[in-house]
């Protein structure tokens, strides 16, 4: 199987001076080129990665790409650990929100005190997890999630019509009245099968955006 000996060849084998030597030489070759393998990845990545990510190894790179459930390429992970740095001025291996605020999309983003609190204090792996739900490779219920994180502002696992309104609040601000906006959260959550009064949860949320033709990918440059 597989080109492999078997366990009868490999003892008539042993026994013979010359196959010996032959397997030898030939596991030698097997080995040359594995390690010649190995140089060439490790080349490239060192290539990609450049001076500022060059604490990002191999293993490294695979590991916060298992964490992402393969949603993140090998080629993004490291253009983000090349913005981690940047992101990080004290080098301390996490951002927090005053750190994020340097990102102008962040800064103007109406859900940005909502959003600060999700990334608060995350270290490399769990700041590539939090961009993962953003990448045209995740899950329709991986991008729930995430908005209904951001929803869910205490984290108890359910969002009120208060928590619902709170997040219409900051995205119209003064563009539409507080009757206006319960007016419309009112008839969006009819049209669904709920009430004002409901509390919602995760399977909620999925039951009224799995439909939705959700759409919630950003490109990430890779060099």
């Amino acid at each position: 199987m597989l080109g492999f000996p078997t366990n009868k060849t490999l003892l008539r084998d042993c026994t013979d001076g010359k196959k010996v030597k032959g397997l030898r030489r030939r596991n030698k070759g097997l080995k040359a080129k594995r390690t010649v393998s190995t140089l060439i990845l490790s080349k490239n990545l060192i290539e990609i990665m450049g001076n500022t990510s060059s604490m990002l190894t191999q293993y490294d790179i695979e590991e916060v790409q298992e964490h992402c459930n393969n949603t993140i390429s090998q080629q993004e992970i490291v253009s983000l650990y090349q913005r981690f740095c940047q992101l990080d001025r004290n080098s301390g291996g996490f951002i927090s929100a005053d750190e994020f605020l340097s990102v102008p999309e962040f800064a103007v983003n109406p859900l940005s005190q909502r959003l600060f609190r999700m990334i608060d204090g995350l270290n490399f792996k769990e700041f590539v997890a939090f961009l993962s739900a953003f990448s045209s490779r995740a899950t329709l219920q991986h991008k729930v999630e995430y908005i209904f994180k951001v929803y869910d502002s205490d984290g108890n696992g359910k969002v009120s019509f208060s928590d619902l309104l709170d997040v219409l609040r900051d995205l119209t601000g003064q563009f539409i009245s507080e009757q206006q906006r319960e007016l419309v959260l009112t008839q969006v959550l009819e049209e669904a099968g709920y009430k004002k009064d409901s509390t919602l949860v995760l399977s909620d949320f999925m039951k009224i955006l799995g439909n939705s033709g959700l759409k919630m990918e950003v490109e990430i440059p890779v060099d």
